[in-house]
């Protein structure tokens, strides 16, 4: 691995660091949903504006192929489950706009210039080393560090966790059977589970007891909540030979070890935007 000093938002540096390169997994992006609040420009910028850079590169260099990572996020909320990928797109948040604008950008460039681009939509990933603002690590972070309260956010909202060892092999193979080029393709396990529920089995994993408890300045505002993800991936299984095979109690198993083990790289008394 050759790391190399950039920004997603400057082509000619990037441009740069394409050129020795077979193909593209495009990854960079603003992920905080509770930032984009703060500060929606710098979402677009970075998360609009860097796919630009990244697809016209990857044009100006020979059509490279590029794997674009899109977000569940897209959906909102689900009007249907299991969510495929002919569900609306509707931008609940500043975040997912800019990721549904990145996401068309990259279909545009496949359809417009032949590009050869396939979107994968990870349906919120987690696992070792992920950033403390995400909800998993949160919650391990503050029961190591002794909280006989976990602060999160709502409750209620679903998610369907998938591991980031069954993410990345899916990146591995999109890139090597080129099967899913011009194509969505959902990420998840096909299983949800509510915020609160996922708390509660958390410290019942750590041996420890704690009060699951809900804090207004977590929140998202109302009408920008995701209250559903659950994916239907039978078209990763059948373009990809993709599917899930990591239990969630073995993920969660594996991160809290993480977590336990750096519990220096986290601020547990930090609500991390």
């Amino acid at each position: 691995m050759e790391v190399r000093a950039g920004d997603i938002r400057d082509r000619d540096s990037l441009a740069r660091a394409l050129r020795e390169c077979d193909a593209v997994c495009h990854l960079a992006a603003l992920i905080g949903i509770p930032y984009s609040y703060e500060s929606p420009l710098a979402y677009l910028r970075t998360n609009i504006e860097g796919t630009y850079n990244v697809l016209e590169s990857a044009r100006e260099q020979g059509n490279k192929p590029v794997i674009h990572t899109s977000t569940s996020e897209t959906y909102g909320s689900a009007q249907s489950v299991p969510i495929d990928e002919s569900h609306p797109l509707v931008g609940q948040s500043p975040y997912s706009a800019s990721k549904i604008g990145a996401e068309q950008l990259a279909i545009s460039y496949q359809r417009s210039f032949g590009l050869p681009v396939t979107i994968l939509k990870p349906f919120n990933t987690f696992g070792p080393r992920q950033s403390a603002r995400a909800v998993t690590p949160s919650i391990m972070a503050q029961l190591l560090a002794g909280a006989e309260r976990i602060a999160l956010g709502n409750l209620t909202p679903t998610r369907d966790l998938t591991f980031v060892d069954d993410t990345c092999r899916a990146f591995l193979l999109a890139l090597e059977s080129g099967a899913g080029v011009g194509e969505v393709i959902n990420l998840g396990v096909g299983k949800e589970i509510a915020i609160g529920a996922l708390a509660e089995r958390i410290i019942a994993l750590s041996g420890r007891r704690a009060e699951v408890v809900s804090r207004d300045e977590r929140k998202r505002p109302s009408a920008s909540e995701v209250d559903r993800l659950c994916s239907d991936n039978a078209k990763a299984r059948r373009l990809l030979g993709w599917q899930p095979t990591v239990e969630l109690e073995t993920g969660l198993r594996r991160t809290f070890d993480f977590v336990e083990a750096h519990l220096a790289l986290y601020r547990p008394d930090v609500y991390a935007v």
